[in-house]
């Protein structure tokens, strides 16, 4: 186990169904000697207040993000994310909390084409601020994209999302369409909640078997993971 000798942070989770937990972030910060604690905004709980933190990692979810009437929690989320990117506090989301981060930063969050699950290759952009190889491996549960928001620099695309990612205000802030933070488990619990996601055809779509039958691809996404927390961390500390 590594500890990050030197600085040590308090990161709150915002999350949107116990199924979307935060999977190996959770390892990561525990393993590098940061607190944390989870704001479970889906069963009723209060979004944590910015002086309570010093970064937030927004989680993905099942909800659309502009589905404020079906869930009135969103529009207190959407504040406290509106003033932390106006802050000095570091932000980063992952699928639903990307797309929300995006909104905040005037980009456009539309229906993908396709739908895009399970194991595909994410080419990184030639801007890209991303400490990650030119070519990777990611897992994907998405059907929305969302645009670049202005002042942001892409991570890169794959077959089915022109953005997978982006970097704004030098790297405080992170987005991230695919999921470099998939356990095995965290998986597992996708499949098993949302079953409807795998109705259907289309060309980058896979089943269950496919996604959970490697190990090492989980073992490939931890080091991505360790490359992007690292390199935000070391933002948040300047």
């Amino acid at each position: 186990m590594r500890i990050h000798h030197g600085f040590t942070m308090h990161i709150y989770f915002l999350q949107h169904a116990a199924h979307y937990g935060p999977a190996r972030f959770a390892d990561w910060l525990d393993g590098m000697g940061h607190s944390h604690n989870t704001s479970h905004l889906y069963a009723g709980e209060m979004p944590p207040r910015l002086e309570d933190c010093d970064a937030l990692i927004v989680l993905d979810g099942p909800q659309a993000h502009d589905a404020s009437d079906d869930y009135p929690w969103l529009k207190r989320e959407r504040k406290l994310l509106l003033r932390a990117l106006k802050s000095a506090k570091p932000v980063l989301g992952v699928g639903l909390g990307a797309q929300l981060i995006a909104t905040q930063l005037s980009a456009i969050v539309s229906r993908g084409t396709y739908a895009e699950t399970g194991w595909h290759a994410v080419s990184l952009a030639p801007q890209s601020p991303f400490d990650l190889p030119e070519t990777f491996e990611a897992f994907h549960w998405h059907r929305d994209i969302f645009g670049l928001p202005e002042d942001a620099l892409p991570l890169g695309a794959s077959a089915a999302s022109p953005v997978q990612g982006f970097a704004w205000d030098a790297g405080r802030v992170i987005g991230l369409q695919c999921h470099l933070e998939a356990t095995r488990e965290s998986v597992a619990a996708l499949l098993a909640e949302r079953p409807e996601s795998l109705v259907g055809s289309g060309p980058y779509m896979q089943d269950a078997t496919t996604m959970l039958d490697d190990p090492r691809r989980f073992d490939r996404l931890a080091a991505l993971l360790d490359r992007v927390m690292m390199r935000w961390m070391a933002n948040a500390a300047r």
